[in-house]
């Protein structure tokens, strides 16, 4: 297991739920990426409503129902693993954005 305390970097990539890389959606072909590449974890969020670089508002709201909702993926490990994985992942994500931001790490166990 990696261990994590102080600071580490957060990165968050926010893409659509309908994005797809090799016949998966794009989230879940990070997510196993991400495994397979030993980082210390991710979590895909889906958000209710957003838009983004061409202004496309994606909301969840029953009247204007979009089935390409915004999808957040956040990662945190050390800012060198992050580097070398945003070099992956940079063809990979086609539209969207990729950010990155120190955090404290308080805690990080697996029990």
């Amino acid at each position: 297991m990696t261990k994590l305390k102080g600071e580490q970097c957060l990165m968050r990539i926010f893409v659509g739920e309908s994005d797809r890389f090799e016949n998966k959606p794009l989230y879940q072909y990070l997510v196993e990426l991400f495994r397979k590449e030993k980082m210390a974890g991710a979590t895909v969020l889906r958000g209710i409503a957003g838009f983004g670089a061409k202004s496309h508002f994606h909301t969840a709201n029953i009247l204007r129902l979009s089935s390409d909702l915004p999808i957040v993926i956040e990662v945190v490990d050390a800012k060198d693993k992050l580097d070398q994985i945003i070099e992956k992942i940079d063809p990979i994500v086609q539209e969207g954005l990729i950010t990155l931001e120190k955090v404290e790490v308080i805690k990080y166990t697996s029990t």
